[in-house]
């Protein structure tokens, strides 16, 4: 069985530090420490700044901008939005797990797998879902970590 070529213009994409099979676009600060998963997207078009000791897990995907206004209105609405994404140091940040423009995620909060982030997330809280909620706080003891749950969460 012959395997696919990889096209010539392949070679042009911009190599990254992070992971070969991350796709990362613009210009994003991206802390000392930081881990990046394969097959994540890291859109920095908008202004992305990611903290140091972060964990961004494979599939997980960052959005600085949308186009959705101007596609939905046949581009009546001209523009691409963008808004910058601001993660915090040391957040977690889970698989399949999507951060859309114009949010802050506070440092040492988690972003459970699969949860679509829409708004602000406080210092030292898990989030999960879609929309994403918080669940739970985070809380550290020494070198024990604990993730206390929230009433209805």
């Amino acid at each position: 069985m012959d395997r696919p070529t990889v096209p010539d213009d392949a070679a042009a994409l911009p190599a990254n530090p992070y992971n070969p099979h991350a796709w990362i676009t613009g210009d994003p600060e991206i802390g000392t420490g930081t881990w990046i998963g394969a097959f994540t997207v890291v859109d920095g078009s908008g202004g992305l700044t990611i903290g140091r000791g972060c964990d961004i897990s494979s599939g997980a995907q960052i959005y600085t901008h949308s186009s959705a206004r101007r596609c939905v209105s046949a581009q009546a609405h001209p523009d691409v939005e963008r808004a910058p994404v601001r993660i915090g140091d040391h957040v977690f940040v889970g698989a399949g797990a999507v951060i859309t423009m114009g949010v802050t995620v506070g440092e040492h909060s988690v972003v459970a797998a699969g949860a679509v982030v829409t708004r602000d997330v406080a210092p030292f809280t898990v989030v999960a879902g879609v929309p994403a909620r918080p669940t739970a706080r985070v809380v550290l003891e020494g070198d024990r970590v604990l993730f206390t749950p929230l009433p209805g969460g």
